[in-house]
């Protein structure tokens, strides 16, 4: 086992994803921290790590506060005796278009998502230079992030936010052997259990059964399991050498996204004035101009479902 004698911290792993990374962890033999805001679902969690031979403890406690950085990192060396991985995935949502979003829709999606993972990042990195040992933080993404999607500017915000901090941590934290990444996950969730276009790769991964290779392969749209490989590798000392990257995973599909870069520069004696961005900007960035949000090819016939009644 790849993770033998390592302590991993993974935050809002009660369920889904999260769990998902977190039993991973434990299957490549590190012990995990478990966190969620819900007792019993915390304890479950534990109860299937332990079920399967792995080693776990509950933090029960909203991540964003710096207490509840400090009792995970607490909890790792008190019950473990050190911290070697965080994995921040704790998040909620709260997706309403821009004129109706409130400021707590805004101020609760930035801190358990951007806030949390900075506070966690931090009390981590903080024990992880004391240990001198090296170590890894892995933070989730969203393609939200990566090209916006409609209704969650707070999300957006978040998850975009998440993968600057992994790029300054990476630069920050490389002299201590610590690596920062983020993983952009695309997977069936509750979230998109709801969308009536991933309808049927739901259906087939609630019956336990393979997801239609359209969406596995095409979309790289998968399972929570999908994802965790991805976590683990990145744990590991296999990945020593991987740091401030962004990492896509979904299904049978794994991508590398670009940092942000130029895509046309030109130039003009004496800057750029009004009069010259009227008369040239058309002709020198209109056919380069970005795409926002994420599009989706036509499912087939046999996959499509109706939408849900009103």
């Amino acid at each position: 086992m790849s993770l033998n004698g390592k302590v991993a911290i993974v935050t809002g792993s009660g369920r889904g994803l999260g769990l998902a990374y977190a039993a991973e962890l434990a299957r490549q033999g590190a012990s995990v921290v478990i966190n969620d805001v819900d007792a019993q679902t915390a304890a479950d969690a534990v109860a299937t790590v332990e079920a399967a031979g792995g080693k776990a403890v509950a933090v029960v406690a909203p991540v964003g506060p710096t207490e509840t950085a400090q009792k995970l990192v607490a909890a790792a060396v008190e019950n473990f005796g050190r911290l070697d991985i965080l994995v921040t995935n704790a998040g909620v949502l709260r997706d309403t278009v821009l004129w109706k979003m409130s400021d707590d829709d805004f101020d609760t999606v930035i801190n358990v998502h951007l806030r949390g993972t900075f506070t966690c990042g931090r009390e981590a990195a903080t024990r992880m230079r004391e240990q001198g040992e090296g170590g890894r933080i892995i933070c989730i993404g969203s393609p939200t992030g990566q090209r916006g999607n409609f209704g969650q500017t707070n999300y957006a915000a978040a998850k975009a936010g998440i993968v600057g901090m992994v790029r300054t941590w990476a630069l920050e934290l490389k002299r201590a052997g610590i690596t920062a990444n983020a993983v952009i996950p695309v997977a069936a969730t509750a979230m998109t259990a709801t969308v009536p276009y991933f309808a049927a790769a739901v259906e087939a991964d609630a019956k336990g059964e393979p997801m239609p290779a359209f969406f596995r392969h095409d979309l790289g749209f998968g399972t929570s399991d999908d994802v965790a490989g991805v976590i683990a590798y990145l744990a590991s000392d296999a990945a020593a050498d991987v740091t401030g990257q962004a990492i896509g995973v979904g299904g049978d599909r794994l991508q590398l996204w670009s940092h942000p870069e130029p895509v046309v520069t030109a130039y003009r004696d004496g800057g750029w004035t009004y009069d010259a961005l009227e008369a040239d900007f058309a002709g020198e960035f209109g056919g380069s101009l970005q795409s926002v949000g994420e599009s989706f090819p036509p499912l087939p016939e046999d996959l499509q479902r109706p939408a849900p009644s009103a």
